[in-house]
């Protein structure tokens, strides 16, 4: 369905701009209208990163007027295989600054504004009402419900994204749309899936590409909502698997009977990432720190790496015996190593060990504990040496 253009059309268009812009102005379903109101737009993209850094070179290509970007991180050099807006010069740098150069670049005539703090709910209704559109490719659940539930109070649509490894999803949410077609995030996904079942792309990985894929899909939607040509994605989910080089469509509809937006809430806890309280330190811990010290007395305890055997390519701590994380590997562990062998599990960073220690702890296997940060937290305080990812 075609939705009226969500922005007015501002000023009339400089010399320079309709030189710049020439090739939107012959569309004729853009033309000057159309460009214009793109100049009057103002957009807001959460996060700076894999979806974030094309969809801002293409919305200042575009000539989106006032480009908002909301990031709290900086440039890492593992972000450079697929965070096309930024470069080597400005790893350790801010990524709303390298952004906001990288587009003052590529064209000085877009305003920047940037906010350097992470997205929160005391903070997220205000933001948004500043602006005509969202854009949000953030890459875990807690932010996306916290920006859709905003987005509600704010009565603004919003253009979503998501990407692991080969896959893609990308859709319009407007709960407010004209039409009485409103849909959110919500009518897809009514609860959030368990958090170990939803690995993030520094976890699961992601290819480079296929970032480019998807953030030219959600800049098209901004465009099309901006100028009101076309049909929003507003109702559908468009899949895309990068191996298959397959598009599929899904449609989304309204769930019966869900329960209005009326207040923010606790996404971290909705999601179950935290507990009503944060815990304090546990036996069940150790740092990597301790573990070095306990090598170095030789009485290091036994230390299994539940990584997938492409990680352990990657980088490994010395020693560890490799045994993936499966539905059994706590019954495997025990086969293993008995009930009082000491025995320290790892992964990446922590989290993936920590769910096999419960499980272990659910069988009643004892002297066992997580090692805190796992081989992320090796490499950075026991052998700067060794490779990261």
């Amino acid at each position: 369905m075609n939705i009226p253009a969500i922005v007015e059309p501002g000023e009339p268009l400089s010399r320079e701009e309709i030189g710049r812009y020439s090739r939107h102005l012959l569309i004729p379903d853009v033309g000057m209208t159309g460009q214009r109101r793109l100049k009057n737009a103002r957009v807001l993209v959460i996060g700076a990163g894999g979806l974030g850094a094309p969809t801002l070179l293409y919305l200042a290509a575009a000539g989106v007027g006032t480009i908002g970007i909301i990031d709290f991180d900086r440039v890492d050099v593992s972000n450079l295989q697929r965070q096309v807006i930024h470069s080597v010069d400005t790893v350790g740098e801010l990524k709303v600054e390298s952004a906001r150069q990288a587009i003052a670049r590529l064209n000085p005539l877009v305003h920047v504004e940037t906010y350097t703090d992470r997205l929160e709910p005391d903070m997220a209704v205000a933001l948004f009402s500043r602006y005509d559109l969202i854009l949000d490719g953030t890459d875990n659940f807690a932010t996306r419900y916290l920006v859709n539930d905003a987005c509600i109070l704010a009565d603004r649509p919003y253009v979503w994204g998501s990407i692991f490894r080969f896959e893609g999803q990308a859709s319009v949410f407007w709960e407010n749309a004209p039409g009485d077609a409103g849909l959110n995030y919500r009518d897809l996904y009514p609860e959030p899936p368990p958090p170990e079942l939803a690995p993030s792309c520094a976890e699961g990985g992601v290819l480079g590409i296929l970032c480019a894929a998807i953030a030219s899909i959600m800049s098209t939607e901004a465009v099309k909502l901006i100028t009101g040509i076309g049909d929003p994605l507003l109702g559908r989910l468009l899949a895309y698997d990068a191996l298959a080089m397959t598009y599929r469509e899904l449609p989304i509809r309204r769930l019966p009977e869900r329960k209005p937006i009326t207040e923010l809430a606790d996404y971290e806890f909705f999601c179950g990432l935290t507990q009503t309280a944060t815990p304090e330190r546990t036996t069940d811990q150790m740092t990597v720190k301790e573990l070095k010290a306990l090598r170095d007395a030789g009485k290091a305890p036994i230390l299994i790496d539940v990584r997938e055997p492409h990680e352990r390519d990657i980088v490994s701590i010395p020693d560890a015996v490799p045994l993936s994380k499966s539905p059994t590997v706590a019954q495997e562990i025990v086969e293993r190593y008995g009930q009082e062998q000491p025995l320290v599990i790892s992964c990446r960073s922590g989290a993936r060990s920590q769910a096999v220690l419960e499980e272990l702890l659910k069988i009643d296997r004892r002297n066992v504990r997580n090692l805190e940060g796992g081989v992320l937290a090796w490499v950075r305080d026991i052998d700067p040496s060794l490779p990261t990812y």
